[in-house]
């Protein structure tokens, strides 16, 4: 296969303008980006990105831009069931000795923003409203057709269209379909003017375990005035099905029950944050609920010059926050790759699966070992769990276990040094 020139990129999430920011920047290709909906979506909640993702997010000159807007947040704060703290913990004072980068919680409506902005000065094309219908191959290139009847050729062609990927269903790997984690989540981001004024003093992620999921707090905006909140637990597919009728009535039922749901779970919590919870789910006008799904590891992820990346290749579930991050590591293995293997498509897949899926599979088993603590549990596990925590943080920061890197190692991992 001759010289990549020209990148077609199916998806105009943060994995798909990544991609072309930095194919344009690092490899001189020219990328064009076609996006299923109508305009750039204002949909999500908080999205958190680790050092892996931020170190790389810096390298691509955006890291000043997204600091300005999000929340550092690398504190946990567990609280016991009744609000006192049981511990606290920095998820990322090892990782950020060794990349000089915390965790970062942002608006996903914030992160789009800088994103599109930076695309627009580099004079990168978006197209909205691209319904991708086909995908053909031959010796000079990929071409791929839309419902509108245009099409487009190019030298590559990147699917970084999320879990429900098009590219993959049509052309890669149509055989591999999301599966429901048995996760649900309920979020909403609240201003801080409604609430106490201890709202607008928390500083780090705040977290309570109870006997029907976990609940969690964390400001999302540098100025902190705003709250992401969401609630995770386990909940069974609807009697209906697997469907999105299904999926949007139980939705519906979740979103009209949650707020007294997770008020009574929390009716016994006292102090600071107990009250500041409370008040934040009742303050709470809009809630979002979303069913937590991932892809299953081991399908494909290239096909002749068509690769998928980030989600649209390995949709994990969010409880490592490696979304975003795992998409920034695929746009620089394969760019590092292009660039090392100038003439050979084939010979650039082949390593950056050898690569890439070791650390995909170590990440997607983390997150999936993560959304462990959201299951149902009685009164007396959650009681044991309590204990246990509290006996566990006491020792890691009694000891100054953070100084090992346990649980961080991940968050260290160097794209660069994987090319060696």
């Amino acid at each position: 296969m001759s010289q990549v020139r020209k990148a077609v990129i199916i998806g105009a999430g943060p994995a798909g303008i990544l991609a072309a920011l930095r194919l344009q920047q690092f490899n001189h290709i020219s990328p064009i980006i076609y996006e299923i909906r109508p305009e750039p979506t204002t949909l999500g909640g908080a999205i958190g990105i680790p050092s892996n993702g931020l170190r790389l997010l810096y390298k691509l000159g955006l890291w000043d831009a997204l600091r300005d807007r999000g929340a550092e947040t690398s504190t946990v704060s567990v609280h016991a069931i009744k609000g006192h703290v049981i511990g606290n913990m920095d998820m990322a004072s090892w990782s950020r000795e060794k990349t000089g980068f915390g965790y970062l919680r942002i608006r996903r409506v914030d992160l789009m923003e800088v994103l599109y902005d930076e695309a627009r000065k580099a004079g990168i094309p978006i197209c909205f409203s691209k319904h991708l219908t086909g995908i053909e191959e031959d010796n000079q290139g990929i071409t791929v057709t839309f419902s509108d009847g245009t099409s487009d050729k190019a030298d590559l062609l990147l699917g970084c269209d999320g879990i429900h990927s098009m590219v993959r269903t049509l052309y890669v790997d149509p055989n591999t379909e999301p599966e429901y984690s048995g996760i649900s989540n309920i979020y909403s981001l609240v201003a801080t003017s409604e609430l106490p004024s201890a709202a607008a003093s928390i500083d780090s992620l705040n977290v309570m375990l109870t006997t029907d999921g976990l609940l969690a707090i964390s400001p999302c905006r540098a100025s902190r005035e705003m709250v992401y909140w969401f609630f995770s637990r386990e909940l069974a597919i609807p009697p209906s099905g697997d469907t999105r009728d299904g999926w949007e009535e139980r939705g519906k039922q979740q979103v009209e029950t949650i707020k007294s749901t997770v008020l009574d779970l929390i009716k016994d919590s006292e102090g600071e944050w107990g009250l500041t919870m409370k008040e934040t789910v009742r303050q709470t006008n809009t809630l979002r609920f979303y069913p937590i799904y991932h892809l299953p590891a081991g399908g494909k992820w290239s096909k002749g010059r068509c690769l998928v990346i980030g989600d649209a290749a390995h949709a994990m579930q969010p409880h490592a926050s490696q979304g975003v991050s795992m998409a920034l590591e695929d746009i620089f293995m394969l760019s590092n790759l292009l660039d090392s293997n100038p003439a050979s498509l084939n010979e650039v897949f082949r390593i950056y699966e050898q690569k890439r899926r070791p650390r995909v599979n170590e990440m997607h088993q983390l997150a999936e070992r993560n959304g462990g603590v959201r299951k149902r549990i009685s009164p007396w596990q959650l009681w044991l769990k309590e204990i246990a925590t509290s006996g566990a943080l006491g020792i890691y920061s009694l000891f100054g276990l953070s100084k090992l890197g346990i649980g961080q190692k991940p968050l260290a991992y160097d794209i660069e040094e994987d090319m060696h």
